[in-house]
């Protein structure tokens, strides 16, 4: 019957230290330390390992040391955030003193990356592999205006679009009146007169157009032929700009983008669209101000383009 093992029994660290001491020394290995000096940044004064002599080779000890490491060395990875106010609460809990943020600003990928283990200032390089990403998702309604920018529409289906995002519809600036009317030589239409064309649209689906005259206001009159006995249409004003105004990012900022209506006739039919003035402008705009705004939530440097890869 074996003896039980008692806590006295057990060898004590200083003694596991000579008994791999000996078992190294018994299978030829000898320990040995590698001086780094003059290697380049990075590394630590030395390097530890075994000398091999049967096979005249270095056994490193890097793989056996890091299965009992407890934690990792670094953070590796990059956070994906939906809102600009999250992008600037998680890089403040993560920044150092070398971290740095940088935008893409174009369309069609705007984003915000900030680099928390950026390259020091004395040039001393890092890791560059934790990161926080701020993507600029889009809204629901500001996907619909992009994408149905420049399509043509049945009359029935541009009254409907025109009644659907009625919220978005905003009356104009002076100061856009001003830019904008002598550029195009139209009027802006404010939100109710939008409206009132969508209903005075829905009235005339099916309708043949009669004739369309310019107005010296800028306006083009249409005039639909109608069922009526005495065979007379009704004249519908055309405004020819109006504006927008919505968030294009979830949570974010408003832009204002001003759009013109466009309609093309053929054999009485007419088929209508809007084309949205500098829209990519405008969404650029709005990402270099959220920019600055991250750098002044951070009190990180800030730059236009993308981080070495």
């Amino acid at each position: 019957m074996s003896a039980a093992v008692t806590k006295n029994d057990l060898p004590t660290p200083s003694a596991v230290s000579l008994i791999a001491d000996m078992a190294a020394r018994a299978a030829g290995a000898q320990p040995v330390t590698i001086n780094t000096e003059g290697l380049g940044p990075g590394l630590p004064p030395n390097v530890p390992g075994f000398w091999d002599p049967a096979q005249q080779r270095l056994v490193s000890v890097h793989d056996e040391i890091e299965r009992y490491r407890q934690a990792p060395k670094a953070i590796r990875g990059t956070a994906k955030v939906e809102t600009l106010e999250s992008f600037v609460d998680l890089v403040n809990r993560h920044k150092t003193a070398n971290s740095a943020i940088f935008a893409a600003t174009g369309w069609p990928n705007p984003k915000l990356t900030a680099v928390i283990d950026y390259h020091a200032v004395d040039h001393a390089p890092d890791f560059q592999k934790h990161r926080v990403e701020y993507g600029f998702p889009l809204t629901e309604e500001f996907k619909a205006w992009v994408g149905g920018n420049g399509k043509s529409m049945e009359q029935q289906a541009f009254a409907e679009f025109l009644e659907e995002h009625a919220a978005e519809l905003a009356a104009p600036f002076d100061s856009e009146r001003t830019e904008y009317e002598p550029l195009f030589k139209e009027r802006f239409a404010l939100p109710n007169e939008l409206i009132e064309l969508s209903h005075s649209l829905e009235v005339f689906v099916g309708a043949k157009m009669k004739s369309a005259v310019r107005l010296q206001s800028g306006e083009r009159q249409m005039v639909f032929e109608t069922e009526h006995m005495n065979g007379k249409g009704e004249p519908i004003d055309i405004p020819g700009i109006f504006m927008i105004q919505l968030p294009p990012f979830v949570d974010g900022d408003v832009v204002r983008i001003p759009a013109r209506i466009r309609y093309r006739a053929g054999q009485g039919a007419v088929t209508w669209f809007y084309q949205l003035y500098r829209w990519e402008f405008w969404l650029r705009t709005r990402v270099q101000n959220d920019l600055l705004e991250a750098g002044k939530g951070t009190g990180l440097p800030t730059f236009e383009g993308a981080p070495e890869a």
